[in-house]
């Protein structure tokens, strides 16, 4: 109970590090409310079960044994990532209040869902991250691996569905300051071009 207390707080300790899941949550908050911050949350978490399925399948070293696909991998993600960013400083698409230019429940899914899912940094993460918490002597390291990777799942969904229920609080001063808003949207999109950028550098 000791190491699953400490693989909780550590876990929340970096859900809580700013990065696109969060931000795309908050957003999402902010301009469609609760049910679209919840939505991209629990897209958010999915991506991220992708990876620790992947991992405790071991499919996520092969993965990283391959030059080839490592590289398809970080250049999809990276490439949508910084389109989103793009697409947000460009014409306020992330927070936006007008009903016209709001995303549809589904858009808001597979937005959340590709931005976790496409991310090498995650599986890396995975590899790293999980298998410091799993028991000295486990005598089934992989299903272990599963389980702790999917409560991380579990908690990414929470934090961020409280993030972005929690900014969609804000959203009626929001309404009434577009300049306010503008700065946000270049301040979220720039995060994640960055992101992207970032990515792009990423080695296996």
């Amino acid at each position: 109970m000791d190491n699953f207390a400490l693989f909780t707080l550590t876990s929340l300790l970096f859900i809580l590090t700013p990065g696109p899941g969060n931000i795309l949550s908050i957003a999402r908050g902010l301009s469609q409310g609760s049910t679209a911050a919840v939505v991209s949350s629990v897209a958010s978490g999915l991506g991220i079960q992708l990876h620790v399925l992947l991992a405790s399948l071991g499919l996520t070293t092969l993965l990283f044994a391959s030059n080839l696909a490592f590289t398809v991998v970080k250049a999809a993600g990276a490439i949508y990532l910084i389109w989103l960013g793009y697409k947000a400083i460009r014409s306020d698409s992330l927070i936006s209040f007008a009903r016209v230019d709001q995303a549809r429940l589904g858009k808001v899914f597979v937005s959340g869902f590709l931005t976790a899912g496409l991310s090498p940094k995650v599986g890396m993460f995975m590899l790293a991250f999980i298998p410091q918490f799993i028991s000295e002597g486990s005598s089934n390291a992989a299903l272990e691996m599963a389980l702790l990777g999917t409560w991380f799942s579990c908690l990414t969904v929470l934090v961020f569905s409280l993030m972005g229920c929690g900014a969609h609080l804000v959203s009626n001063w929001l309404k009434s300051r577009p300049l306010v808003v503008r700065l946000m949207n270049i301040g979220a999109g720039s995060m994640l071009v960055g992101a992207g950028v970032g990515l792009t550098m990423t080695e296996r």
